[in-house]
């Protein structure tokens, strides 16, 4: 069985302590955009005690997802009950395991390396293996899933999928019989197929805990089965004779039962909600729109890999311009062919470069989740996090040569092949480290990605809200002048939410200055335009928090205004519903209206302990004493275990009960 010689656990070594070096610098920034939903406002990953109530709570409080997420929000709450509420141990955790993907994305190149080239050199195999590896962890593009805190659960949803190819690939080498660095794992073919079956079983599970990307693995394990080992019992003369060789029939049903009907079940499940036009009503992109700005975004993506500049991985994307037709704009046609051409390599080139055609359809098919008809944003730098391993999958081998490619080729052509490897690595280091380098300073960050994105209205709000934090809220601060002008930048571009106008008003109000008119009637007419995002949501309930503490003097009549306006579109979501009876109750004084709306984000989510724990404090203090006993009644039955037994307390405490 080959050994990993000792120069490449010192190589290795040296791979991961780099990118320790060169992301050190981001992991004292601060908090950003979706952080604060998932984490820093968020009171169930800050548990005050280990308990199985807080951890259950912790568990499904995650505001990202219907399924909750629970792995990734539990690790959340476990860094706040050791250091905090600290960004930077929260980043420190997610480094870590940003190294062990590089340390498993290792084993895995060699896996790969030992099937598809078992003629080459052991030596080559391990160089191109740590190139891979240590490419891979310092590529920019892999930044957002490191030092944006709360994509942690992207890192730690592909920490399972490469448990889980590796465990795969180590079952399926065993049964195959080649000699490759996990040759010695499986205990005979029949071990070999239960390490098989578990690897796509119960990595997947527990990757779709931290997040639904793990739903990929089976499909990436298919297509290392068939670029690889062609769903073939043994290596034999078949392959390379174009025989008709012996299949696996166990194999063959493994992937019926982990992909197959998985997909179809998903599929249908997800169609009639994707065929919905009220589905994309809160997106400026349709089903069609979406496919043909998909095709540009991906192909995109390979140039942000392989060639990433600032202006690229700008983080906020929010300024895309959709496609609205084949030639509308003209790059729409070029991206679809590009895939069309990449996708007819796959099987065409499979047998001559297994290495190469993997790495494509790997590519390929990481974004089939994220990247077609589910009613996703368009682009996501993060949604590359495995997607870029198949890149370099594809061009890495190619430019390590092995030893009978060395005897062939003039020395002019592999100092070309080593200088376009070393150049590479130099330029992902180093734009990587520049970019960490300003992730570790709130205000350097808002400035260069204002920048980099001088269209992004989310990028513009972000620098004028950076601004309003520097000010402290002091009128005669130099932020505080500077404010202004990002934040009605940002409301002026096109698809901007409501949250420059709320910042604005917000700033203004906590600090007694004016409130114009034009940032009220811009606000009510984007919530009346169309229905109202996360974000516009966020903004109303920010305001009405403000208001309803006493530090914000808003116009009653404005706010109701912008409530009504909210809520003018159907299935109004049960967050603004609460949100409103959150201020109809406590600021306007009518509590028959706070109660029911509370009473309509109970109908929109049951199953949401929050809203039903307001509605028994609000039957309570208006006297209806049977009904918010059978309302806590009702709360008991979501008391899963025991996440809600200190609040039950304190709620059957209440006068209006007890």
């Amino acid at each position: 069985m080959p050994t990993i010689p000792r120069s490449s656990y010192w190589l290795l070594a040296a791979a991961l302590l780099l990118t320790a070096i060169v992301y050190w610098p981001g992991l004292s920034g601060s908090w950003l955009f979706d952080d604060y939903p998932n984490i820093v406002d968020n009171p169930g990953v800050q548990p005050q005690h280990i308990n199985l109530g807080s951890l259950v709570s912790a568990a499904l409080s995650s505001p990202a997802s219907d399924f909750k997420r629970p792995l990734a929000s539990l690790s959340f709450a476990l860094n706040f009950l050791i250091t905090g509420l600290d960004p930077f141990w929260m980043k420190l955790s997610n480094l870590v395991i940003h190294l062990l993907n590089g340390l498993l994305f290792f084993m895995l190149s060699r896996q790969l390396l030992a099937v598809a080239t078992p003629a080459s050199d052991q030596r080559r195999n391990e160089w191109v293996a740590l190139l891979i590896a240590g490419g891979w962890l310092v590529l920019p593009i892999n930044l957002t899933a490191v030092l944006y805190t709360v994509q942690r659960m992207e890192s730690m949803a592909n920490l399972f999928v490469l448990l889980g190819l590796i465990g795969y690939l180590a079952g399926r080498i065993r049964i195959f019989g080649v000699d490759s660095p996990t040759s010695q794992f499986g205990g005979g073919q029949h071990g070999g197929y239960r390490l098989c079956v578990l690897s796509l079983t119960v990595p997947t599970i527990l990757g779709l805990l931290a997040k639904e990307t793990a739903v990929m693995l089976p499909l990436y394990a298919c297509l290392c089965e068939w670029i690889l080992f062609g769903f073939r019992k043994k290596r034999n003369a078949a392959w390379a004779s174009h025989k008709q060789p012996e299949y696996d029939t166990r194999i063959l049903i493994l992937f019926v039962v982990t992909l197959i009907l998985p997909a179809i079940i998903g599929l249908a499940a997800l169609l009639p909600s994707i065929l919905a036009p009220a589905t994309w009503a809160v997106r400026n992109f349709n089903l069609q729109t979406r496919m043909l700005t998909e095709a540009r975004v991906v192909v995109g993506y390979i140039a942000w890999i392989v060639l990433p500049t600032p202006h690229a991985l700008s983080f906020y994307h929010d300024d895309f311009n959709v496609s609205a037709g084949l030639l509308n704009p003209w790059s729409t046609l070029v991206s679809l062919l590009t895939l069309l051409a990449l996708a007819v390599t796959v099987p065409a080139f499979r047998r001559s470069r297994p290495l190469v055609t993997l790495g494509i359809a790997l590519f390929l098919g990481s974004h089939l989740l994220t990247g077609t008809i589910l009613p996703l944003e368009l682009v996501y730098e993060h949604r590359n996090y495995f997607a870029s391993y198949g890149v370099l999958l594809a061009i890495i081998p190619p430019l390590v040569p092995d030893s009978s490619t060395q005897t062939g080729a003039t020395p002019r052509i592999l100092w070309v092949r080593y200088s376009i490897l070393v150049c590479l690595l130099l330029l992902w280091s180093t734009e990587t480290a520049l970019t960490a380098r300003a992730w570790g300073d709130p205000l350097k960050l808002a400035e260069v990605l204002a920048w980099r994105a001088p269209y992004s209205p989310r990028a513009e709000y972000e620098l004028g809200r950076t601004y309003i934090i520097y000010s402290h809220y002091d009128p005669l601060s130099p932020f505080t002048q500077m404010a202004y002008a990002p934040l009605e930048r940002a409301a002026a571009l096109p698809g901007s939410s409501i949250l420059p106008e709320q910042a604005l008003i917000f700033m203004n109000a906590r600090m007694s200055l004016p409130l114009k008119n034009a940032w009220w009637n811009s606000m009510i007419d984007t919530l009346r335009r169309r229905e109202p995002t996360v974000q516009d949501e966020s903004s109303l309930s920010a305001l009405t928090q403000c208001a309803r503490d006493g530090d914000c003097v808003l116009p009653k009549q404005r706010m109701v205004d912008a409530y009504e306006a909210a809520l003018s579109h159907p299935r109004p979501s049960a967050r603004l519903l609460s949100s409103y009876g959150d201020y109809a109750w406590n600021v306007l004084q009518d509590h028959h209206l706070g109660l029911r709306m509370i009473n309509g984000a109970i109908a929109a989510a049951p199953s949401e302990p929050a809203y039903r724990i307001t509605q028994v404090r609000m039957l309570a203090a208006s006297g209806q004493t049977e009904k918010a006993r059978l309302a806590l009644n009702q709360l008991k039955a979501l008391n899963i275990g025991g996440r809600l037994d200190n609040t039950l307390v304190g709620l059957e405490n209440l006068p209006g009960i007890n």
